[in-house]
Parts: structure tokens; sequence; C-alpha cells
């Protein structure tokens, strides 16, 4: 289970200097200024920045709350306002443990691990608060994105 952050850069020409400049930098740094498009210069940076493993609770919240209860291991969209959301969530499971299988049920599946309310749980539920802490405090240009691979 993985979160990435994505940013994108341009060299456009109706870009900020600044803007042209960081993608220039990259270009030079990443040795690919040859294979990119000059009609639209631009390149997607991507970062992980979180990682979970079998964390089954978390996984489904993110299947039922950003990929429209489809899991199908595809990219799906985190804004910030659901990270918010899912933090404000882990820091009530955390508060109040008797309430986790109500706010944040574990889930059965294929490979998905323990469904117990225990050690591992709420370890994952930290977990997930400090991923989601080092999201908030990056720049508002950065998007986020979930998948899972099974």
């Amino acid at each position: 289970m993985y979160l990435s952050a994505k940013k994108y850069y341009s060299g456009a020409e109706w870009r900020t200097e600044e803007n042209k400049k960081e993608f220039h930098e990259l270009l030079k740094k990443s040795g690919i200024a040859k294979h990119v498009k000059t009609d639209l210069p631009s390149i997607q940076l991507e970062v992980s920045i979180g990682y979970w493993r079998k964390a089954n609770a978390v996984h489904q919240w993110f299947v039922d709350n950003c990929q429209n209860g489809e899991d199908d291991c595809r990219y799906a969209y985190v804004g910030r306002e659901k990270l918010e959301e899912l933090k404000a969530l882990c820091q009530k499971v955390l508060l109040q443990p008797a309430v986790a299988d109500e706010e944040l049920p574990t889930q059965q599946g294929f490979f998905f691990g323990s469904y117990e309310y225990d050690e591992y749980y709420f370890h994952d539920i930290k977990h997930t608060v400090a991923i989601i802490d080092n999201c908030l405090s990056m720049p508002d240009e950065w998007e986020f994105y979930y998948h899972s691979s099974w």
C-alpha cells in the first residue's frame, strides 16, 4: 500500500521564470532533455511518501473514500481534505480504542493480514497519522495518490 506525492513542472513559454528554471534544472539533473517534447515541455515528479503493509483498515478507508469502492490497485487521487479526514478518524481511534471496530474497522480479504484490534492495528493507525502529517507539511502544489498492489 503506497501513498505518492506528485508535482507538475513545465517549461512552457507562458509559465513564470521560476517555473521554467525549476523545469530546466530537473531536465538537466535527470539527463532526459533530448526526450522531452518541445511543443509542451513538462515533467511530473513522483515521490513515494507513505508505505503500509497489510494495514487492511486503512486500505479499505482509501477504497471507500477515494476509489469509489473499486479495489482495483489503480492510482487514486487523495485530496488534502481527505487526508485530514483520515487523520482525524485515526486520532479518534487512538484516543478511544473501543470505537475502532465502528470507525475504522478491519477488513477481510486476500492477503490482508490480521483482523484483530491489537498492537499491530494501532501501530498502523499511528503510522498513518505520521504519514499524513508529513504530507500535509508539503507545499500546496503537491498532489497525493494512493494505490495498492496485491
